[in-house]
């Protein structure tokens, strides 16, 4: 399958000054809306960050700067927070908002921290990369579940 990619200078233009390169098999864009439609094996990199979905959807303002980024259909992400920290996940649908720094993940979420033995499972999980804190909300049915690895115990 043919990859369109597409390096829009609408999009790259800021971000803080990071490149962000989209590749998808299928795009339309509507200028006067701001909305960027991506379809098809969509696959988003931005500095230390990678989101994998079917379909994302950028939102961009007035001068043409991303304000919300919705990625649905099996999302796969990598982050890595401003303190450096990386996690990794999926969820069914991933809302980045660039201008707060976080990330909002729904249905089955699974969000694991790399460096550690730490996982959040649950319906609704919010990231925030600039200070790394998470909060996360589980299902009608399911609680949410959290994951951690703890030192054995020493006898003496």
């Amino acid at each position: 399958m043919k990859y369109v990619i597409f390096v829009s200078m609408l999009l790259v233009s800021s971000l803080i000054s990071e490149e962000l390169k989209v590749k998808a098999n299928s795009f339309e864009a509507d200028q006067k809306t701001g909305v960027s439609i991506f379809k098809g094996k969509v696959n988003v990199i931005k500095a230390n960050d990678e989101l994998n979905a079917s379909k994302v959807t950028i939102y961009s303002d007035k001068n043409n700067q991303p304000t919300k980024f919705i990625a649905e259909g099996n999302a796969s992400f990598s982050i890595v927070t401003e303190e450096g920290i990386p996690y990794k996940g999926k969820a069914q649908k991933v809302i980045y908002l660039p201008n707060k720094k976080e990330y909002h993940f729904y249905k089955n979420v699974h969000l694991r921290q790399i460096n550690e033995k730490k996982e959040i499972i649950g319906e609704e999980v919010v990231l925030k990369t600039i200070d790394g804190t998470a909060r996360a909300i589980g299902g009608k049915d399911e609680p949410v579940i959290m994951i951690f690895n703890m030192p054995k115990d020493e006898k003496k």
